[in-house]
């Protein structure tokens, strides 16, 4: 069985994501147990990618609990609830620096990464 992490990942890469972070938030926030965090050199396509991540949810009856940012395409947050998907514009990326922000939080290396 394909689990949401998985779904989520393969959603992003599909959509040609750029540095696709994992970051295992388990013991670290009650936020969410995984973030993705990517970005994208067009709002076009931070939408795209965005949307891709809540339809491949949903058609693997996930549930997408909130989408937050589509409109602007700037910083879209997909919320799935133990994933939650941030999906930058490259200027915006290195400016909310969430790697950073989320330092003691360990990398997940998913299966099919380079």
């Amino acid at each position: 069985m394909t689990t949401l992490l998985e779904i989520a990942y393969k959603a992003v890469d599909d959509k040609n994501a750029q540095d696709i972070v994992v970051l295992n938030m388990e013991g670290v926030s009650l936020i969410a147990d995984q973030f993705i965090i990517c970005h994208a050199n067009s709002e076009r396509q931070v939408q795209a990618i965005a949307r891709e991540v809540s339809d491949k949810a949903a058609e693997n009856n996930f549930e997408v609990k909130r989408v937050e940012g589509l409109e602007t395409g700037r910083w879209v947050l997909v919320d799935l609830g133990d994933v939650v998907v941030h999906v930058f514009h490259k200027d915006e990326r290195g400016y909310y620096n969430l790697e950073k922000l989320w330092g003691d939080a360990p990398l997940l290396k998913m299966a099919d990464e380079q």
